[in-house]
């Protein structure tokens, strides 16, 4: 790969990074618009084996129920991003992250420890989440019961 490929390859890598980062961000700011923003407009979004798939289109609106009625703050932490290309204008990527629940009312915080698996394409304003899906390896007084399993072994 010559120079100016390597050099792309970082920059990309570094946008991709940055857009999983906002994700997390809009979401803790209660930022639904935000949030529905990193997305490409047919986005598929897993975030449970029990709920049906949100599409980009929809993101906003979807995310925005549940910043507004179920959680009264939230805390994401991303770490160990490996990124694939797969193209010069797809990759793949898994992360891992530990997510803070603050519920309204007398629920216990939850705890989620999980990974995301994302699928991002290059679009005219740059790199958007072109499909997400969360996978869980632990909970604790977490809101949702099941989640898609990280493929640990005998998962």
């Amino acid at each position: 790969m010559n120079l100016e490929a390597q050099l792309r390859r970082m920059l990309d890598r570094q946008a991709i990074e940055d857009l999983i980062h906002s994700y997390c961000e809009c979401f803790d700011r209660n930022d639904p618009e935000g949030v529905g923003a990193v997305f490409t407009a047919d986005a598929g979004t897993a975030y449970t084996p029990d709920t049906d798939n949100i599409r980009g289109a929809a993101m906003a609106a979807a995310v925005a129920v549940g910043l507004r009625d179920l959680f009264a703050a939230t805390s994401h932490h991303i770490s160990n991003i490996r990124i694939d290309f797969e193209g010069p204008d797809e990759a793949r990527a898994l992360s891992y992250v530990y997510a803070w629940h603050r519920y309204h009312g007398d629920a216990p915080d939850g705890y989620l420890w999980g990974r995301y698996r994302h699928r991002f394409t290059r679009t005219p304003a740059g790199w958007k989440i072109s499909a997400l899906r969360l996978e869980g390896a632990g909970t604790r007084d977490f809101h949702r019961e099941r989640m898609h399993p990280i493929g640990r072994g005998a998962d």
